[in-house]
C-alpha cells in the first residue's frame, strides 16, 4: 500500500505539473497525451508573446534562442537579459547571456527555470503529523552556438540539458525525484537581399534527446519536437505619414515534425525611432495552449536598457482572472 501511495503521489504530483502546462489540448488523445516535458512548449520572451510568437524569422535578442538559435547570429553586443514570466500554472524565469565574436560567431548560455508552485503533502491522513512541502519545478539549461554564412544566411544550434523535479523539505517520504534528459534545437534565417527586407527562417525544437522518464521505462514520453517555418517583412512607412515609423509583420506556422496539423501564427510591431514599440499578435491554437489567442505588447529602448511587456488576453489564467504577463529586461553592452 506504500508503494502505491508513493506511486499515485508522484503520478499526481507530476500530472498537476506537467498537465496545467498545456491545457485544453484538442488533440490530446493522438499527439500530447504521448509526449512528456510539456513545459518545452511554454513561451519564453515579452517580445515572442507580444508578437503572437511569430518569431522564427525574427531577431529579437537573447529571448530568440528558445524559438530559433540562428536569430542571435547577426548580434553586434553583448547582453545580459532575464526573461519573467507569471500565470495560474507558474512563474518562470529565463536567464540568458549572449557574447559575439567577430571571429568565432555568437555564444549564449541560458538556463530558463519554472516554479509551478508549492503543494502541501500529508504522508499518512490517518496520523495527526503535519506534512512537508512540495516543490515541482522544470529546469532548462542551454548553450547555443549560431554564425553568419555568408551575407544572408545564419545558422545555429542549442544543446539542452532538460529536468522535471519534485523536491521535498519535511515528511513526505519517496515523494522527491527528478527525471533528467536532453534535446537539440536546430535553426537558421534567410535574408532574401539586403534591398528586401524579408526573412525567412526554420526552427526545429526538442530533437534527438531520448524519452523523459519519471520512472521507469514504461513511464517514459517522448520530448515534444516542434517544426516551426515563418516569414518578417520590415515595411518603412512614409515619411509624409509617419516620420521615422517602420512596421515588422511576421506570419509563422508550427506544428510536430511529422507535419499534419499546422497551426498559423501572425504579430505586428510599430516601432517609432527603433525605441517604442506597440506589438500584437494571434496564436490559433487557442483551445491547445495555455498561450494560445490574442496577444499585446509594449516596448521600451532607454539606452542599453530594453524593457519588453506582454500580456496573453485569453487562456486557462486569463479565465481565471490571471491573464498570464511576460516581462523582459535586456542589457546591451
Amino acid at each position: 500500500m506504500r508503494r502505491r501511495r508513493c506511486r499515485l503521489a508522484r503520478v499526481g504530483v507530476g500530472a498537476i505539473a506537467l498537465g496545467m502546462a498545456l491545457v485544453h489540448d484538442v488533440r490530446a488523445q493522438t499527439g500530447l497525451a504521448q509526449e512528456g516535458a510539456l513545459f518545452l512548449l511554454l513561451p519564453v520572451g515579452a517580445r515572442s508573446v507580444g508578437l503572437g510568437q511569430a518569431v522564427v524569422a525574427d531577431r529579437g535578442g537573447s529571448e530568440a534562442v528558445w524559438w530559433n538559435p540562428a536569430a542571435i547570429g547577426a548580434a553586434t553586443k553583448r547582453e545580459a537579459a532575464i526573461h519573467h514570466s507569471q500565470s495560474v500554472v507558474g512563474t518562470g524565469d529565463a536567464i540568458t547571456i549572449v557574447v559575439p565574436s567577430s571571429l568565432l560567431g555568437v555564444l549564449a548560455l541560458s538556463v530558463n527555470i519554472f516554479d509551478y508552485g508549492e503543494q502541501q503533502s500529508n504522508p499518512d491522513p490517518t496520523l495527526p503529523v503535519e506534512g512537508g512541502t512540495i516543490v515541482p519545478r522544470s529546469f532548462v539549461y542551454a548553450a547555443t552556438y549560431a554564425t553568419s554564412l555568408g551575407s544572408y544566411v545564419t545558422a545555429g544550434i542549442t544543446y539542452k540539458l532538460i529536468q522535471f523535479r519534485i523536491d521535498c523539505t519535511g515528511p513526505c517520504p519517496d515523494i522527491a525525484f527528478a527525471a533528467t534528459t536532453s534535446a537539440l534545437d536546430l535553426g537558421a534565417q534567410f535574408l532574401i537581399s539586403k534591398s528586401v527586407p524579408l526573412v525567412i527562417g526554420v526552427a526545429a525544437r526538442n530533437l534527438v534527446g531520448i524519452k523523459l522518464q519519471v520512472n521507469d521505462s514504461q513511464q517514459s514520453d517522448q520530448l515534444p519536437k516542434r517544426l516551426q517555418v515563418g516569414v518578417q517583412y520590415r515595411v518603412n512607412v512614409p515619411a509624409s505619414l509617419a516620420p521615422e515609423t517602420a512596421i515588422r509583420l511576421a506570419v509563422d506556422v508550427t506544428d510536430e515534425v511529422r507535419v499534419g496539423d499546422p497551426a498559423p501564427r501572425v504579430g505586428a510591431d510599430i516601432a517609432f525611432r527603433d525605441r517604442f514599440h506597440f506589438r500584437a499578435g494571434y496564436v490559433f491554437e487557442a483551445s491547445r495552449s495555455e498561450a494560445g489567442g490574442p496577444a499585446i505588447g509594449l516596448g521600451l529602448t532607454a539606452g542599453n536598457l530594453v524593457f519588453d511587456v506582454a500580456r496573453v488576453m485569453s487562456g486557462l489564467s486569463a479565465d481565471a482572472g490571471r491573464a498570464p504577463t511576460y516581462l523582459s529586461l535586456r542589457y546591451l553592452f
